[in-house]
């Protein structure tokens, strides 16, 4: 089985009528996607409510994929909210704790940044992480070329198996050290998460005077691409029960065009795109 969804629901224009406010885009959302990625439990812990309410206003069915919070991952600069490691990951998974328990969670993803390099240590926080999350599904995402180097690429696939990690594949620029090849072999029999972060290369890297998070994803795939990729999600469908689809080329509005395109080429069903509102002229220009 394959999923698409998006990262986040409320800037994909695309999808929402001028009568959808900022409160009911989930609901609309749901209309098009069965699957979406949180990332604003990436920069705070969010409210358990706030996931009450995400669960109530998705149908049966529907699946998250949450970011694990950036203290998690080695992401936080400046100070920690909570007074230590133990006490952050409880407040993490109990927030989480309505998508769970409403069979919504599809996996939480622990993205660890450019600079976690392969080496004993890491693998030794790795270890760490995935003890605390005990029995819940989670996915692992590097970027850092290193875990993927001819020298550790087995022994990085070897050790997600073992450990039960979901494999998160990267669709990416290959430039620096800071990302990753794509790898198309699952680490988990149950799913593998696929994430578009679009191929901007010139503006994968971090520059101090422009956004760099609207620089990055500001990217539309090509047909000719997304064709080449139903064949790698057929490939990865053959080795686990679920491939979930990620979208995160937003920062230009081409997410949810390039999604629906693809659930096309796979032969996704979805609903039209709503009319685009008309343009009322101004006969005294």
């Amino acid at each position: 089985m394959i999923r698409v969804g998006l990262a986040g629901w409320g800037d994909h224009g695309d999808i929402y009528t001028d009568a959808v406010n900022a409160q009911g885009r989930l609901r609309a959302y749901g209309r098009y996607f069965d699957l979406v990625e949180v990332d604003s439990s990436f920069y705070a812990v969010q409210a358990e409510k706030s996931y009450e309410r995400w669960v109530e206003e998705t149908p049966d069915g529907f699946q998250f994929v949450v970011k694990a919070y950036q203290g998690m991952t080695g992401h936080l600069r400046g100070r920690n909210p909570f007074p230590d490691t133990e006490t952050m990951f409880e407040a993490f998974f109990q927030s989480i704790r309505p998508v769970r328990e409403a069979g919504k969670l599809r996996a939480v993803l622990f993205q660890y940044p450019p600079w976690f390099d392969c080496t004993r240590e890491n693998v030794a926080v790795l270890r760490d992480a995935k003890t605390r999350v005990g029995d819940c599904p989670v996915a692992l995402e590097f970027r850092h070329q290193s875990w993927f180097s001819p020298e550790f690429r087995e022994r990085t696939m070897a050790f997600m198996r073992e450990a039960g990690w979901m494999h998160s594949v990267c669709d990416e620029p290959q430039v620096l050290p800071g990302s990753v090849p794509t790898v198309l072999e699952a680490a988990n029999p149950e799913a593998t998460i696929v994430r578009f972060h679009g191929r901007n290369a010139g503006g994968w890297t971090n520059k101090p005077d422009v956004d760099w998070r609207a620089v990055r994803y500001l990217y539309q795939y090509s047909t000719e691409e997304l064709t080449e990729w139903v064949g790698w999600l057929r490939q990865l469908e053959a080795q686990c029960r679920e491939v979930c689809v990620i979208f995160n080329n937003n920062s230009g509005g081409h997410a949810a065009k390039n999604a629906l395109e693809l659930m096309d080429m796979l032969g996704l069903p979805h609903p039209d795109l709503p009319a685009p509102s008309p343009v009322q002229l101004d006969l005294f220009e």
